[in-house]
């Protein structure tokens, strides 16, 4: 094994340096820097000014590609302009596909729970690459815009795979997964599918799921009741931030997104620009994302030294000015620091130390790079069949009178008009006058009776979507297909 690990390091924004520059110093003083060389590079609000759209140079790219590892403090993402959010960025290029958050109750962090004696300990897995975070949104009429949401069979079954493989390394007996398939019945049907399919191969944990308005409820009223929760990307983004309003705020958060070649540790709060300089900033969350970090290069017991050491002085009362005991004058950045590191070698009292681990040098090695992007692929000979298209049109056309010039349309094709829908709400046979129709439809045509699925391809239902572009704005196409005999598309709301 390698004697020392290179790690790229992006300080951040606002208070980002300060928070990091403390936390390597504490690092420094637990030995940690005899294990570690840190690489700057360029990443951020100041690389965006220069016209970088991603937030990051060109060289920052290949150093965290060439090291495997980030370590960021937070950064901000420009309003307007066109910039998108680096920190998603950053997980979507590298294949992130794990965002790994632990909760846990602190001593001397005054929450309700922690007033009620309950201890609160259980993780967020959240799905990193998939869902709206593709950012993939359309005008599609006047007044209607779209965000397209993805859910693929192989990134569920990444996230879900890291969640068991995670619980077994920690000795967890429970994982939920966390849902809307009453809703969203394929896309999120498919996110609870794999997580049952890739539960049987770890026989040994028990497996549960939860609708994910359930598990915020849950979460409020008996949190202790969770051990480890998987969820698709937005939901997770939501539950994970409220998880942590439940051990007393971000800045108690840690956060690690971890991929096969690149993982990125990181502190999810805010990088609070109205008090950056003034050394007064709340370290906790970067430092427990940097023992993350330790953990997942092999250095456990480094990181179970800092741990043992923050814990006991943040049951001592020591504190900085957003949290702890008003009567208790907080320190600054650097004096909490400092006061951790003092500290090292004891263990607090009030609540289970965490227990010495071995070894204490790296385990890490950074696997050979992709000589090219991979595709990743779960299921594999499955036959489909074309058995029409869903066509989307923007018109301000009431339900019957579109109905009626569709008709004519499709007469001389393979295809028969079957639904409108509106809002994803059926309008067509059969609806309610009392549902409000905007200027965009979902119109579907289905195969004739008599003709046999497989007849043909996509070719016709392109040459349908011609036919209505003569007359109407067609805003997209999907097609309609049966895979392995099952359909492949969603029924409307009131079929």
């Amino acid at each position: 094994m390698p004697s020392q690990i290179t790690i790229a390091l992006a300080p951040g924004d606002g208070i980002g340096p300060e928070i990091m520059n403390a936390t390597i110093e504490l690092f420094r003083l637990a030995g940690v820097l005899d294990h570690v060389h840190f690489v700057n590079v360029e990443m951020g609000a100041h690389v965006f000014a220069k016209g970088f759209t991603r937030g990051m140079t060109d060289e920052a790219i290949r150093s965290v590609e060439d090291c495997g590892l980030l370590f960021k403090g937070p950064m901000e993402t420009p309003k307007g302009g066109g910039g998108k959010s680096i920190n998603v960025t950053a997980r979507k290029l590298w294949n992130a596909y794990a965002n790994y958050r632990h909760f846990k109750t602190l001593p001397g962090v005054d929450t309700l729970y922690s007033r009620a004696g309950i201890h609160l300990d259980f993780a967020i897995v959240r799905e990193n690459i998939e869902d709206t975070y593709g950012g993939i949104e359309h005008r599609l009429s006047n007044d209607v815009v779209q965000c397209k949401r993805l859910i693929s069979a192989p990134g569920c079954d990444e996230v879900h795979r890291f969640a068991f493989q995670t619980a077994r390394r920690l000795g967890i007996a429970k994982v939920h997964c966390g849902h809307k398939a009453n809703i969203m019945k394929m896309s999120d049907g498919l996110f609870l599918e794999r997580f049952r399919a890739t539960g049987k191969d770890f026989a040994e944990i028990e497996t549960a799921d939860v609708i994910v308005d359930a598990l915020c409820m849950n979460l409020v009223m008996k949190p202790q009741m969770y051990k480890m929760i998987v969820l698709p990307n937005l939901q997770g983004d939501i539950v994970s931030d409220l998880c942590a309003g439940l051990v007393g705020g971000l800045g108690f958060a840690p956060s690690a997104n971890i991929g096969n070649h690149i993982s990125i540790f990181e502190a999810v709060h805010g990088t609070a620009p109205d008090i950056a300089g003034r050394n007064i900033a709340n370290p906790t969350s970067l430092i427990l994302s940097g023992l993350m970090m330790l953990r997942h290069i092999g250095l456990t017991q480094q990181a179970a030294n800092i741990e043992n050491a923050l814990l006991a002085t943040l049951e001592s009362g020591t504190r900085t000015g957003d949290f702890g005991n008003p009567a208790t004058p907080p320190l600054g950045t650097n004096e909490f620091v400092h006061a951790i590191a003092d500290r090292l070698g004891s263990k607090p009292t009030t609540v289970p130390a965490i227990a010495d681990a071995c070894p204490d040098a790296p385990a890490y090695v950074h696997p050979p790079k992709p000589t090219a992007p991979q595709v990743i692929r779960t299921f594999k000979n499955v036959v489909t069949h074309v058995v029409g298209c869903d066509i989307y049109l923007d018109t301000p056309l009431a339900p019957l009178s579109l109905a009626g010039e569709l008709h004519r349309v499709c007469e001389d094709t393979p295809f028969k008009l079957s639904l409108i829908s509106n809002r994803g709400t059926q309008v067509w046979p059969v609806g309610s006058i009392y549902t409000e129709c905007v200027d965009y439809y979902r119109v579907r045509f289905e195969l004739k009776d008599g003709i046999t699925p497989g007849t043909f391809g996509q070719s016709r239902c392109v040459a349908l979507m011609d036919k209505v572009a003569e007359k109407f704005s067609v805003c997209s196409y999907e097609l309609l297909r049966i895979f392995d005999g099952v359909k492949g598309y969603s029924m409307a709301q009131g079929q």
